[in-house]
């Protein structure tokens, strides 16, 4: 279950910091023609790389908290489950509505408040790689 932890938060980490530094800010150049297919088609597509790997994440985050054998073991996983709190706490808060106001229309306001919220996401997801990877040392030197 560690291993699956680290590799879905890695995953997650590595495409929320290409989503932030590449994806979001091209946005911009799509167009207002194109837009509106373009932001339907994003999020239809997006669903199906980040929900498999973020519901993994979640469910391997409470097992190892509620199965952790120690009070150092059980503080990392509380805190890497307090980030995804943060991560989710977000992404329904700033990100899920924003993209539901890009799909009516291009709009640069909220395009870069899209691009400004994301880093919420990316900060939170970068800090939990070293915390998977704890989790899984720990285990190891145990």
């Amino acid at each position: 279950m560690l291993v699956i932890h680290l590799i879905a938060t890695a995953f997650m980490a590595g495409l929320i910091v290409f989503v932030q530094v590449v994806h979001y800010p091209l946005m911009a150049l799509v167009g207002e023609g194109s837009f509106v297919p373009y932001e339907q088609a994003h999020t239809a597509r997006t669903g199906w790389v980040v929900i498999p790997p973020m519901m993994a994440e979640l469910a391997s985050a409470v097992w190892i908290f509620a199965s952790a054998p120690s009070q150092d073991v059980r503080a990392m996983a509380l805190s890497g489950l307090l980030l995804l709190a943060v991560i989710w706490t977000s992404t329904a808060v700033f990100q899920a509505p924003a993209h539901g106001r890009l799909m009516r229309g291009f709009d640069g306001d909220v395009h870069r408040w899209l691009v400004r919220s994301n880093w919420i996401r990316t900060v939170a997801w970068v800090a939990r790689v070293p915390l998977a990877a704890g989790l899984v040392t720990s285990a190891w030197s145990s």
